[in-house]
């Protein structure tokens, strides 16, 4: 059990919403190989984490995360057997997946620089706010790396298209964060570090009030139907669509609007 006391980065709870914010700001924030393990197993924790409806990612100081961290990660890599790099990769490609496939809104805080690593824990996260600050590059290629890690060709193609993702993963170049708003990589640019903590909470406070079901059966299908063809998402929706409206959410949100409807139906006759 990894929550709610990590070693690795900070974790807070509060109406509904995890915060979880890397705090290695003399690094950075860059990830070792055990704090990649228990942000992988915290992301399955939170699954079944019933008092968590929403998750912000966020970081400490000058970075949001800057990848794997040079030192602790890079250098134990030389020499490595194959085994153990497959099973470092492997351990990387779980984090973004537990992330992406996490049935709970997750939004990216983006305090400061944001690369390698960092940058595809952000484009796995549903939303990603960012100060002005907030440079973003997938630094992969800059090393000899494939820029098709952890993810990254699979989720970027889909939230910025297919030119904009080939440039970001074959230059790996940093863009700041106004080109990375203008080209739908961040969702919102806002003035500073502050503003950042208010509009991320509000944003997921808003997110766990909101029906859990239909936000959890609304990410299932973003990720399902990339693969679909049309008919066969027309039929899945049609079906998912039905099976929500028979969940008590639903029929909670209904009896309330007619609720407020009659009681101003009541309050407009009464004037007249």
């Amino acid at each position: 059990m990894i929550l709610p006391n990590p070693k690795h980065f900070d974790y807070s709870e509060a109406d509904g919403v995890a915060t979880i914010r890397l705090n290695r700001p003399d690094r950075l924030n860059a990830l070792t190989f055990e704090s990649y393990a228990e942000l992988r197993d915290t992301f399955v924790e939170l699954r079944t984490r019933d008092s968590v409806r929403s998750v912000v990612l966020t970081g400490t100081g000058r970075a949001f995360c800057s990848g794997g961290d040079v030192e602790d990660i890079i250098g134990a890599m030389d020499g490595m057997p194959d085994e153990g790099l497959f099973e470092f990769t492997r351990m990387t490609c779980d984090l973004i997946e537990n992330i992406r496939t996490l049935e709970k809104p997750v939004i990216a805080a983006l305090n400061g620089t944001t690369c390698g690593a960092g940058a595809v824990m952000a484009i796995a996260a549903d939303m990603r706010i960012a100060v002005p600050k907030a440079k973003i590059a997938f630094l992969f290629v800059k090393v000899g790396l494939s820029g098709a890690d952890m993810g990254a060709a699979w989720l970027l193609p889909r939230i910025v298209g297919l030119g904009h993702a080939s440039e970001l993963l074959m230059r790996g170049e940093f863009i700041d964060a106004q080109r990375a708003a203008e080209i739908g990589l961040y969702n919102k640019v806002v003035e500073d570090v502050e503003a950042l903590d208010v509009l991320a909470q509000e944003w997921a406070a808003g997110l766990a009030a909101g029906p859990g079901l239909g936000l959890a059966v609304t990410k299932r299908m973003l990720n399902a139907e990339a693969h679909m063809e049309f008919r066969e998402a027309m039929q899945v929706e049609g079906w998912v669509q039905a099976e929500c409206m028979r969940h008590p959410d639903y029929k909670a949100i209904i009896d309330g609007f007619n609720t407020k409807r009659a009681a101003k139906g009541n309050a407009t006759g009464g004037a007249k």
